[in-house]
């Protein structure tokens, strides 16, 4: 049984298969790949795009889902996460869709189930489907990806969505900076500054990442506007570089990404919402279907 709780769970052919299905499925049609298979979501973590985003996919693929409501679930009355996966699972269950907000969790779950465990994100860890989406907004944009250089702006060192891109993007070719206050930067090889003028010359893409509040412990930006100072995305910032600009959502308006920019056809937001569908789609194709 394969799972997804990791970008590099899928190799490079694999992946290149996943955005040959994802652009067929891009035409807003419904099909029967999955008549008569269930999916289920498992989301212990809030989510509304990501959610509705597999709730979506499955249903055009003719899955029937069913939604655990965790608040009232079992694990409330002290059953463990594996006895939850493990009584699901004896349901019969094609695949199961977690999210949560400690690492590692759906690569634990996965050990117990013959369900494909599909990782909706964990905690600072992954967000797999999310980072093939941004790489199918990326192919569809630039058609190749070798050499081209993408900065991942922001919050890097608490993002799901920033390790997963990391991991992905490198593998086809292109060169991640990352670009963010000193405590947001993780240690890494990558090249990194502390200043956005210093790389925006360079790039062909920006990446945005949403200040993750609820991941820290302390505030440790005085307020949300002293880091828009200096990390916001704007008109000013780019001017009419033609640089690709992509954001995981929900977006911090004036403080991730100015007004004007979201407008910008240069800005993919809404693109990569609608490539989420798509590419989720090709995920639960290719994890259910033999």
């Amino acid at each position: 049984m394969q799972h997804l709780t990791r970008t590099d769970d899928f190799t490079k052919k694999e992946i290149e298969q996943l955005l040959i299905d994802a652009k067929k499925f891009s035409d807003g049609g419904f099909y029967d790949y999955l008549k008569n298979k269930l999916v289920i979501t498992l989301f212990f973590e809030n989510s509304t795009r990501t959610k509705s985003s597999f709730e979506i996919a499955a249903k055009r693929l003719g899955a029937t889902m069913v939604h655990l409501d965790v608040a009232k679930s079992s694990t409330k009355k002290g059953e463990t996460l594996v006895d939850t996966a493990m009584n699901l699972d004896a349901m019969g269950p094609h695949a199961i869709i977690v999210r949560h907000q400690n690492s590692g969790v759906p690569k634990i779950l996965s050990n117990y189930t013959k369900a494909s465990i599909i990782n909706a994100g964990d905690g600072a860890h992954a967000h797999p489907t999310q980072a093939l989406l941004d790489l199918y907004t990326l192919k569809e944009h630039f058609n190749s990806l070798e050499g081209k250089k993408i900065a991942i702006v922001g919050d890097i060192k608490n993002s799901r969505v920033a390790n997963s891109n990391i991991e992905l993007l490198t593998r086809f070719g292109m060169e991640v900076i990352l670009v963010a206050p000193p405590h947001f930067l993780p240690k890494t090889s990558l090249r990194s500054t502390n200043f956005l003028k210093e790389i925006i010359d360079d790039v062909d893409a920006i990446m945005s990442l949403r200040t993750q509040t609820e991941r820290h412990s302390s505030q440790n930006y005085a307020s949300l506007k002293d880091y828009a100072s200096d990390f916001c995305i704007t008109e000013d910032l780019i001017g009419d570089k033609e640089i690709v600009l992509l954001h995981p959502g929900p977006v911090h308006r004036n403080i991730d990404i100015s007004d004007a920019l979201l407008v910008d056809k240069r800005c993919k937001v809404l693109e990569q919402v609608s490539n989420g569908v798509s590419i989720r789609m090709a995920v639960l194709k290719k994890l259910i279907t033999p």
